[in-house]
């Protein structure tokens, strides 16, 4: 259960696929909708839901000359800075939009110790080829304005080595000119304040494992540059005393040619550089690795490691582990502090050194954990672990008790060394794939998420007191779905370690493991659905197997050969017997009306191929159903999917909604995400789709938003959106 699943990348690349569909044709004999208004939008007020983390903190970066001042990048959901005020961060990257979803994974930024308000980040998140190139986004004003540069070059901040850096930083001798790490086009420079960037000689060759220049670091007037894509017995590390000419480090430590520089920090009072080192770029992947350091004034290396992998565990495995983090203190020479990273047996912990390497102090030993503000960390257990993929640590540089390092979760912090909590307010970084806000209980919100599995919302503003759902504890939720007519009856699938599916007879608060799961050989459970009174399940399970039925909670299950393979279930929200799905492949609407037993074809001749859709059915009506076939639109169907009539008031329509009718209205209220003209955003309809008001605005976008979306039905205007990486989203009129 670790933030930036690979799922994730699936879920963006079949995006990008989908783009380059054909028009979906319309139905023969059924006439077009009249094109339809849309308003310039309405003010909206836009919080996120708060889980707490959830997410990978790649970086973190203490500003070296202002107290309180922070900035912390994550690999798929932007970049915040840190309000020492509210004690909170602030999301700073809000406003990338839908066709810039590729920028909100953050490959490294920097500061300028010389300019406090000026703030860089380099931002990519895949380098395939279905992938935009990066873009550097410049800031005057600590990240509330910006201007952006757009690359020519790939950038990989959700990819292996995206916890290594910062792979950003500005020249110390010139604060205009600034240097940018890739991994596959070698060292980039700028002498222009990021404005404009040229490649630059660099005496290394970027190889096949897409790391390349993983770190930059000043120590004095000389940037050092760590390179991943060694042959094993080449140079690594590499340093420039003119700002023109590279050369390697010469006296290398023996053995560390074969490993990765993951990240380095330099102490100006004792002039050492620390360099972490590990056998894999990480945060996967590592088994053994080393710290040391080089005084830069004479050249000579001495190895700091604090332990060193390959001993033996309790249980009779292996001790394997690399090293990640390092971080000095500002005020007190020979202070440092590093982090094991990918350490599963032991835990991974913090090392401390007060006297520059010679003995070292495990924080994690007398550590006091308190997840209270975010008990989800629990994972099920009785108590939290003290981190994993740990290789982002910071070092406050007025204040020499104040640590924080990311996990794969969250960000911990101490103030005395001794006890830590989450200083993670205001950062949200989970991909949500599952949204249901039930129209009745406590709970107004239940989402389901990658790495975290299922949530039940008691509060918007806090996250949920019971965790994560457990019984059985699941990493990457596939399904969620309520029972229309007894909303206290909920189920869930995901990936678990003991069970793929889950029940629950009280809105969502505990669970209850289904007992028997289907015979499906090598697939992993895909979406779930329930009748409209609880007494049926249907769960799919990918594109090669047929779906299977359960009538006793999961207890038993059985195939039905006739539901299309691949397909979402979708339970008709008034009639039992009733199920429909959407086969893909062939364009055709299959319906059921015994229960989920058997399926037949309905609507045929719809666009085919389509893998990113959605079939919803209208809360409280029967056969009322409305199809999002993402670049092609918006189909709706009155008759239990017979027939189907396109909306002509969208272009594009990539997910659907209901929420609460507004006064006066019989139908409930519509929610999109799609486009009307050009720009691709998030729209409501009081009028059935007649007519659009855009309710977010160019500062609120998330990027990619098109998993799901959900309006509240007891509360009308309120929307829920699911973000790939920036958690839930929910916006009120304001």
């Amino acid at each position: 259960m670790h933030a930036s699943s690979p799922s994730r990348r699936a879920v963006l690349a079949g995006t990008a696929a989908a783009a380059a569909l054909t028009t979906v044709p319309f139905l023969p004999g059924r006439a077009h909708a009249a094109e339809a208004a849309v308003s310039a939008g309405q003010a909206y007020r836009w919080r996120n839901v708060v889980q707490g983390g959830t997410g990978f903190i790649s970086g973190v970066l203490f500003h070296p000359s202002v107290r309180g001042l922070a900035y912390a990048r994550t690999d798929i959901g932007g970049a915040y800075r840190w309000d020492d005020r509210t004690d909170r961060w602030i999301p700073l990257t809000d406003h990338l939009g839908w066709d810039d979803w590729n920028l909100l994974g953050v490959e490294a930024m920097a500061v300028d110790p010389a300019h406090p308000n000026r703030l860089y980040l380099a931002l990519g998140t895949y380098t395939q080829s279905w992938a935009g190139n990066g873009a550097v986004l410049r800031s005057e004003d600590r990240g509330a304005t910006w201007k952006r540069t757009d690359l020519t070059v790939k950038l990989g901040a959700n990819e292996d080595g995206r916890g290594c850096g910062e792979r950003l930083l500005v020249d110390p001798r010139d604060s205009d000119t600034l240097w940018l790490g890739t991994r596959h086009d070698g060292l980039l420079k700028s002498t222009d304040r990021g404005a404009t960037w040229k490649a630059v000689g660099f005496p290394a060759t970027p190889g096949a494992t897409g790391q390349g220049v993983t770190l930059l670091v000043a120590a004095g007037r000389t940037v050092y540059a760590g390179w991943g894509d060694s042959d094993g017995t080449s140079a690594n590390l590499y340093r420039t005393a003119d700002g023109t000419t590279w050369k390697a480090v010469p006296g290398q430590p023996a053995g560390t040619a074969a490993k990765v520089p993951v990240r380095a920090a330099y102490d100006r009072y004792t002039c050492e550089l620390y360099v972490t080192y590990a056998n894999a770029p990480g945060p996967n992947g590592q088994s053994d690795g080393s710290v040391h350091k080089l005084r830069t004034t004479t050249g000579k290396w001495t190895e700091v490691t604090p332990v060193k992998p390959g001993g033996a565990t309790d249980d009779g495995g292996t001790d394997s582990f690399g090293y990640g983090g390092v971080a000095v203190d500002a005020r007190r020479p020979g202070t440092v502090v590093v982090s094991t990273n990918n350490r599963w047996s032991l835990v991974d912990t913090l090392y401390r050194t007060t006297d520059g390497g010679r003995t070292w102090t495990s924080l994690k030993d007398k550590a006091v954990l308190d997840v209270s503000e975010t008990p989800y960390l629990k994972w099920g257990a009785d108590k939290p672990k003290f981190g994993w993929w740990i290789q982002a640590v910071g070092l406050d540089p007025f204040d020499s008790r104040h640590i924080v390092y990311g996990t794969g979760a969250t960000l911990y912090g101490t103030r005395d060394l001794r006890n830590w909590a989450p200083q993670i307010r205001g950062l949200e970084e989970a991909s949500i794939r599952h949204l249901i806000s039930p129209p009745a209980g406590e709970a107004h919100l239940i989402s389901g998420s990658g790495d975290i599995g299922v949530m039940y919302h008691e509060r918007l503003t806090a996250s949920p007191s019971r965790g994560m759902a457990s019984n059985p504890v699941f990493g990457t939720a596939t399904g969620l779905a309520l029972a229309t007519a007894k909303p206290s009856y909920v189920v869930r699938a995901g990936w678990g370690d003991h069970g793929n599916g889950a029940w629950s007879d009280d809105g969502g608060k505990t669970w209850a493991p289904f007992t028997a799961q289907p015979d499906v050989a090598e697939s992993a459970p895909g979406p779930i659905a329930t009748n409209a009174d609880g007494s049926v399940l249907l769960w799919s399970f990918g594109a090669s197997n047929p779906g299977y039925r359960s009538a006793d909670n999961g207890g038993t299950w059985s195939e039905v050969a006739s539901f299309p393979k691949g397909a979402v279930p979708v339970a008709d929200p008034v009639d039992p017997a009733v199920f429909y799905a959407f086969d893909t492949t062939t364009g055709t609407l299959f319906a059921s009306t015994d229960s989920g037993r058997t399926f037949t074809a309905r609507a045929t001749g719809l666009n085919s191929g389509d893998t990113e859709f959605q079939l919803a059915a209208a809360p409280g009506r029967s056969g009322d159903l409305w199809l999002s076939l993402k670049g092609n639109g918006l189909y709706r169907s009155s008759d239990g999917g017979a027939s189907f009539t396109k909306a002509g008031s969208c272009r594009a329509s990539y997910t659907l909604g209901f929420g609460k009718a507004a006064e006066g209205a019989s139908y409930p209220a519509l929610y999109m995400v799609g486009s009307t003209e050009s720009i691709t955003a998030v729209y409501r309809s009081d009028d059935e789709a007649k007519s659009w008001t855009r309710v977010n605005d160019d500062q609120h976008q998330w990027g990619w938003i098109g998993a799901t979306i959900a309006g509240d039905p007891r509360v009308y205007g309120r929307v829920y959106i699911a973000t790939n990486g920036r958690g839930v989203q929910y916006g009120e009129p304001a």
